[in-house]
């Protein structure tokens, strides 16, 4: 199974509510948050995602410097729950990262991340720059990825 990178305007309509659809079973009813997931950044994006048995079982998003942040960024990282712990979430970050390099070249990329995922992120190269806060509710950290090759 391969990722897909596609720009908003290149997604299916079926593909565009599949990944929705996860993002809301994960951040609104799982992790019990309400907010806004329909931002407006969408639009701007780059979406990675994978499909298995006609499912999206993994999903991030891609943005430029200027939409959320003024870095390059990954976020609305999702794993369906039944393929957690198979190293996909490993993949799609180490992906998503080699994605940016290669095709906008920054010197950093940013992600703002949960708490409990501290761990997860800076194995895959991510360090704390910010003291941690408070995003929807659940505590968070900004953490940067500094490309070392340029």
């Amino acid at each position: 199974m391969t990722f897909k990178f596609k720009h908003f305007t290149q997604l299916t309509t079926s593909e565009l509510y599949n990944i929705l659809q996860l993002r809301a079973e994960i951040f609104v009813v799982e992790q019990d948050c309400v907010y806004n997931d329909l931002d407006g950044l969408d639009k701007d994006a780059i979406h990675q995602f994978m499909e298995k048995d006609g499912q999206i079982v993994a999903y991030s998003r891609l943005l430029k410097p200027g939409t959320r942040f003024n870095d390059y960024s990954i976020g609305r990282v999702v794993v369906r729950e039944s393929e957690r712990g198979s190293g996909l979430g490993i993949q799609m970050m180490e992906e998503a990262k080699t994605y940016i390099l290669e095709n906008w070249k920054p010197d950093k990329i940013k992600i703002s991340a949960q708490k409990y995922l501290r761990k997860f992120y800076e194995d895959l190269g991510f360090k704390i720059v910010t003291d941690e806060y408070l995003e929807d509710g659940i505590p968070h950290y900004g953490m940067l990825f500094e490309n070392k090759v340029n």
